[in-house]
């Protein structure tokens, strides 16, 4: 399965709640700090939540 590296670009301050859970459901916590997940409906759907905030790559 694919995978993609997901980094975190802005800041989750005065972002709604829903937003934050989803960055740290991610594994997200400080920014420009890279995660790399399989690239699951689930998780496709999660960063598309946040795709604002994030950078993504392809692996």
């Amino acid at each position: 399965m694919k995978k993609v590296r997901i980094t975190q670009v802005r800041s989750a301050i005065n972002r709604p709640n829903r937003q934050k859970l989803t960055l740290l459901a991610l594994g997200l916590k400080k920014l420009h700090n890279p995660r790399e997940h399989e690239a699951t409906p689930q998780i496709l759907g999660m960063i598309e939540k946040v795709k604002h905030l994030l950078k993504v790559e392809q692996i």
